[in-house]
């Protein structure tokens, strides 16, 4: 079995036209909700094996939330700089080279891309995954290899608006 968690970045702030897109920080929303959605997550006893994260300010940032939330070391957030900017065959392709002895991964990046890749395993159109939104794919695949839209399916999704 293979569970992966896409969790798009908290909100960031657009408070510094100057700053680059990957150095933008989280804003007053995103510092509340980033820990909350990591909370929920703990509360429920939910524990990845792995933390991968775009190496964005924002990604990262919220990846340390969730860290913190679940006793995991920052140094063990895998930061990949693939995901930043990526296309949706891109992450695809990440989600297949994952390691096999983790079985749960959770992977923080960015839309629209994460929305594309939710929707391939989706039966439900998902028109947007919110800022801080986790969504829950799970397959009975016995590797990351075999995890593809057609062993795999969206069985949760988790947004702030909803859940908070």
């Amino acid at each position: 079995m293979r569970t992966l968690y896409l969790i798009r970045h908290a909100k960031s702030s657009w408070d510094n036209p100057g700053l680059r897109d990957f150095n933008r920080p989280l804003n007053e929303r995103g510092q509340r909700d980033a820990p909350l959605m990591a909370a929920l997550i703990a509360k429920m006893g939910i524990k990845p094996d792995l933390i991968v994260s775009s190496p964005a300010r924002r990604a990262i940032t919220t990846a340390q939330y969730f860290a913190d939330a679940l006793g995991i070391a920052d140094d063990d957030i895998v930061r990949n700089q693939e995901i930043y900017e990526a296309y949706p065959q891109e992450i695809l392709r990440l989600i297949s080279e994952l390691p096999e002895k983790s079985e749960t991964v959770f992977m923080f990046g960015h839309n629209p891309t994460f929305t594309d890749v939710a929707n391939r395993f989706s039966d439900d159109f998902i028109e947007n995954i919110p800022t801080c939104g986790i969504v829950r794919i799970e397959s009975p695949a016995d590797s990351w290899r075999s995890f593809y839209e057609g062993n795999a399916r969206v069985i949760a999704q988790y947004f702030p608006k909803a859940v908070l």
